[in-house]
C-alpha cells in the first residue's frame, strides 16, 4: 500500500507583532480582557503579499525534504484570504519556486484549508495520480479585516505554514480523516463584500462586514472537533491514551481545551500557538506542527491529531503517523525583504481607509445590498 509520508516542513511568518496594547490604542478592549477570552497576546501582520509568505514557506518546506522544485506534481495552496481570485494563486507559489511540473489549485474552506488540502493530495497520492505534493496553509487576514469591530479584530493574524508529501510503502502520514460541514449555520460566520455576490454594487475589497456569532461558533466548533476526533480514532481504532500530540486549529484557547477535555487527552499534550499568533485561519495548524516538530514535541513515530473548524461551517480531524525523520535535511536563504513598519503602522495605514464603521464610503452605500444578502 502506499502511504503518503509528511517528509518536509517550513513556516513564514511575518515579523511585524502586533500586540494587545497596540489593539487598544483604537478599541475599547485591554489585555486583560482579550488574554481572559481568547488566550491571545500577540498576532502577526504582515508586509508583504500572501503568495510571497507562501513561496518562502514552500521553499523551506522543499529545502527540508530535499526535494527539488522542480519535482514538485502538485502544489496545494489552502487559504480564505487570496491575493487573487483569477490566475489562482497555487500558480503564482509555482512561478515562484520554478516549479514548473507542478499542477496547481487552490483550496478554500476557511480555517480548515490546510487540513481539507492535506487530505486531497494524501489521496491524491495514495492512489498514483501524483507522486510528492506541497501543501500551504496561509493567510493575510488583517488587510481585510473591519478593523472597527472589536469581535474580530482582536482575533486574527496573518501567517504560512506549508509541508511536502512523498509517496512511501511505510505506513506514514495521514492515516484517517473526517470532514464535514454544517451549512444551516453557515451565515454564523461569513465576511460580506468579498466574492461576485457583491459585485457592481461599489464595493471594493476591505470594505467588509464581518458576520461572526461567537457563542453560535464556539459551541459548533467544540461540537463537531470533538466529534470528528473521536470517529476519526474510533475508525482507526486509536485511544486517547496513543496520541502523542494534538496539533489543533487555534481558534481561541477555551475552544482548544474544551476539545481536548472532551478527547479526554492533558494540556500537556496539546500544541499552542494561540497566545502569540492569534487566530490565523488556514495556516494555524500547519504553523503549530512546524513549530511543535522544531521545538522537539514530536518523536519518531509519533501519533498526531489535527482538527479544525471554520467557516462553512467545515470541520475536519486526521490522525497522522510520523515518520522516521524530525530534522530538517537541508535548508534556504530565501527569506522575507525586511519589514520598515511596526503593526501598529500598518493597521493604521488600513484604517484610514476605512470609515469609522470599518467600510468606505462606497461600502456605506451598499450595506442595503449587503445586509440583504441570503443565508444560503
Amino acid at each position: 500500500m502506499t502511504y503518503a509520508a509528511i517528509t518536509g516542513w517550513g513556516a513564514c511568518m511575518p515579523p511585524a507583532v502586533l500586540t494587545n496594547a497596540d489593539l487598544a490604542t483604537f478599541l475599547d478592549t485591554s489585555d486583560d480582557w482579550i488574554i481572559s477570552r481568547t488566550g491571545m497576546k500577540e498576532r502577526r501582520v504582515s508586509h508583504v503579499p500572501a503568495i510571497e509568505l507562501s513561496t518562502v514557506a514552500a521553499a523551506r518546506a522543499l529545502a527540508c525534504a530535499n526535494l527539488p522544485a522542480d519535482d514538485v506534481d502538485l502544489i496545494i495552496y489552502g487559504s480564505c484570504s487570496y491575493d487573487e481570485a483569477v490566475p489562482n494563486c497555487a500558480s503564482g507559489v509555482q512561478l515562484n519556486l520554478g516549479a514548473t511540473h507542478a499542477a496547481s489549485m487552490d483550496v478554500n474552506t476557511a480555517c480548515t484549508s490546510f487540513l481539507y488540502g492535506l487530505i486531497t493530495a494524501t489521496a491524491m497520492i495514495r492512489t498514483g495520480v501524483v507522486k510528492n505534493a506541497v501543501v500551504i496553509g496561509v493567510e493575510l487576514i488583517t488587510h481585510y479585516m473591519d478593523w472597527s469591530d472589536r469581535n474580530v479584530a482582536v482575533l486574527f493574524g496573518d501567517g504560512a505554514a506549508a509541508v511536502v508529501l512523498q509517496a512511501s510503502e511505510k505506513e506514514s502520514g495521514v492515516i484517517g480523516s473526517i470532514i464535514g460541514c454544517n451549512a444551516e449555520a453557515r451565515p454564523s460566520l461569513r465576511v460580506r463584500g468579498i466574492g461576485c455576490g457583491y459585485a457592481g454594487r461599489g464595493i471594493t475589497l476591505g470594505d467588509t462586514i464581518w458576520d461572526f456569532d461567537g457563542q453560535v461558533i464556539f459551541k459548533r466548533a467544540v461540537k463537531a472537533m470533538s466529534g470528528a476526533s473521536a470517529r476519526v480514532m474510533q475508525e482507526c481504532g486509536v485511544t486517547a491514551g496513543q496520541i502523542d500530540l494534538v496539533v489543533p486549529h487555534q481558534a481561541n484557547l477555551r475552544i482548544i481545551e474544551s476539545v481536548a477535555k472532551y478527547a479526554g487527552i492533558p494540556m500537556e499534550r496539546v500544541m499552542l500557538t494561540v497566545q502569540k499568533y492569534g487566530n490565523m485561519s488556514a495556516a494555524t495548524v500547519p504553523v503549530a506542527l512546524v513549530e511543535a516538530l522544531e521545538t522537539g514535541r514530536v518523536k519518531p513515530g509519533s501519533l498526531l491529531l489535527m482538527t479544525g473548524f471554520g467557516g462553512g461551517l467545515t470541520w475536519a480531524s486526521l490522525l497522522v503517523r510520523w515518520g522516521d525523520r524530525v530534522t530538517p535535511l537541508g535548508a534556504t536563504d530565501r527569506a522575507l525583504p525586511p519589514c520598515t513598519k511596526t503593526a501598529l503602522e500598518m493597521v493604521n495605514e488600513i484604517r484610514a481607509k476605512q470609515d469609522p464603521h470599518g467600510r468606505s464610503a462606497a461600502g456605506l452605500m451598499s450595506a442595503e445590498f449587503t445586509e440583504k444578502q441570503p443565508a444560503g
